[in-house]
């Protein structure tokens, strides 16, 4: 799997890092990915779904309530977060790739308080899976990769490739929190 750290830490940007990546890349990465975390929790059971770790540096600003700003992410949560995010970033590099000048977010996040078994979190990752691979479909043979827009400064401008990557890279920093709460999880179990 590629390592995005070096993004995060800046030391190069997401362009650099993904020049002469084709749809081919993309659709490895995303298998890696959801296999990744289907292996992650090959041996969790249902009651590891809404375990409520403790995670002291808890911190979303993006919580819909504030009073949940601080609060400790299940694997539900986690899973229904990365997975949106993944989607959102394959919708919008389909766009990019088509010649669609960016017009806006394209979110839409499974709420996490339905997703209550392990069997609905690995639906979860599989449906996600299909729509981000069916999104490369809609890339045209010659996409426009000079069809550009800066998501957040950290990454700078990116076309089709560097975009969808970003959902990647976010996936990839939660991969130590999927592994943290399950290690929790299980030891509460026991």
């Amino acid at each position: 799997m590629i390592d995005f750290l070096r993004v995060f830490k800046q030391e190069i940007t997401m362009s650099e890092l993904v020049a002469g990546w084709s749809t081919t890349e993309l659709r490895q990465l995303t298998n890696e990915m959801i296999d990744t975390i289907q292996n992650q929790i090959a041996d969790c059971t249902d009651a590891d779904v809404n375990f409520v770790p403790e995670d002291p540096k808890a911190n979303d600003p993006g919580a819909s309530n504030p009073e949940e700003a601080n609060k400790p992410w299940t694997l539900s949560h986690v899973i229904a977060h990365t997975t949106a995010g993944g989607e959102e970033t394959a919708a919008l590099a389909a766009e990019l790739a088509r010649g669609v000048e960016f017009h806006g977010r394209s979110r839409s996040e499974v709420p996490w308080e339905t997703i209550t078994t392990i069997e609905q979190c690995r639906q979860r990752l599989e449906e996600s899976r299909r729509m981000r691979l069916a999104s490369l479909d809609m890339w045209p043979e010659q996409p426009h990769l000079d069809n550009t827009h800066e998501p957040f400064p950290a990454v700078g401008s990116l076309d089709a490739i560097g975009y969808f990557s970003v959902g990647l890279a976010h996936e990839q920093s939660h991969l130590k929190q999927i592994a943290d709460i399950i290690q929790q999880a299980k030891a509460a179990r026991t």
